[in-house]
């Protein structure tokens, strides 16, 4: 589909980011110019060079929960879930589990020698299982202690400790994703400190990244023109910042595409809920006029709301750029913001 735009651009695997740089800042920064279509290699510690006092910068402060768990079946062999969602009913959680084929309703899972038990209650229609928790304790702590953080498939290495504060933006402040808002981790406090005194307005608004943001676009999806449902909210404080910024000619500037995705939500709709909403080639953004935002995989909807913002053709051409420069790439990589 012409509007995939990365089909041709081939990302060596050993540009794809498998560890966080020690400076979250020190990240490469590729500056794109939507209107003269050209891009300069930059850091992101520069990226106050580009904002300008009465713009406001939007973050996405969901906070990643550890939500891969590892234990065993006792009829014996390894068993995984990875949870999603709450579920209907207390203790319960809608997850991801494997092996699939052995976790049909009734079947239990022990977690650290029996701290924490699981019974899966039923199937969904997308395969996940609806799970029913038992914990010594606090579920919260339990859940927080025995979790591990959710990196994606293509970092190559298990979690590590520190991922649980690398893989976390600084400004995390709502459990609920199962994915980080990338973008955001380049963020140091002091960077936003200095932003603010340079008179940018920082908004947060709230979507909780699920798992659907690393699986590739479905005809379906395409044909119905609507995404798997993710939880946002964009409070009455950043609706007013935006407006604001608006008003007195300053640019909004989205962190990330979960944190465009929200406020393209909530410009046309609702300002909390569920969104579904795709966004393509064509689409008319109504609030967001800048965008940081690292690179995605092929054929995901992360990747077609980029190509919507900047435009494919340039889009290819900027990817192409960084995959000859060597960025790095994917969630632990470097970024880019398109003005």
């Amino acid at each position: 589909m012409a509007c995939i735009v990365m089909d041709a651009v081939r990302v060596p695997e050993a540009l794809i980011a498998q560890e966080p740089l020690a400076d979250r800042a020190a990240s490469r920064l590729l500056v794109v110019d939507r209107r003269a279509g050209t891009w300069q290699h930059r850091r992101f510690a520069e990226v106050g060079r580009w904002l300008r006092r009465g713009d406001c910068l939007v973050l996405n402060d969901t906070q990643v929960v550890p939500a891969r768990l590892r234990g065993r079946r006792p009829a014996g062999g390894a068993a995984e879930l990875l949870w999603l969602r709450p579920g209907p009913e207390p203790s319960t959680a809608w997850c991801l589990s494997r092996p699939a084929r052995r976790l049909m309703p009734g079947a239990p899972i022990v977690f650290d020698h029996g701290s924490l038990t699981a019974t899966v209650v039923a199937c969904g229609e997308g395969g996940e299982r609806l799970v029913h928790f038992v914990a010594d304790g606090s579920l919260e702590e339990r859940l927080a202690a025995l979790g591990q953080v959710p990196l994606p498939p293509y970092i190559r290495r298990a979690p590590r400790p520190d991922d649980r504060e690398r893989y976390q933006t600084v400004y995390a402040r709502v459990p609920g994703a199962v994915a980080a808002p990338t973008a955001g981790l380049h963020f140091t406090p002091a960077l936003l400190d200095s932003l603010r005194a340079d008179g940018v307005t920082v908004a947060t608004l709230t979507l909780h990244v699920g798992d659907g943001t690393f699986a590739p676009l479905t005809p379906k999806a395409l044909a119905d023109g609507r995404l798997h449902a993710e939880w946002f909210e964009v409070p009455p404080a950043t609706r007013e910042a935006v407006i604001a910024a608006k008003a007195c000619g300053g640019r909004v500037i989205a962190v990330g595409t979960t944190a465009c995705r929200a406020l393209e939500t909530a410009a046309c709709g609702p300002a909390s809920g569920w969104t579904e909403l795709l966004i393509r080639p064509g689409f008319a953004f109504r609030a967001v006029d800048g965008l940081i935002t690292n690179f995605h995989l092929p054929n995901t909807s992360l990747l077609l709301l980029v190509a919507a913002f900047t435009g494919g053709d340039l889009t290819r051409r900027a990817y192409a750029a960084a995959v000859a420069e060597r960025y790095r790439f994917y969630s632990y990589g470097d970024c880019m913001l398109i003005l």
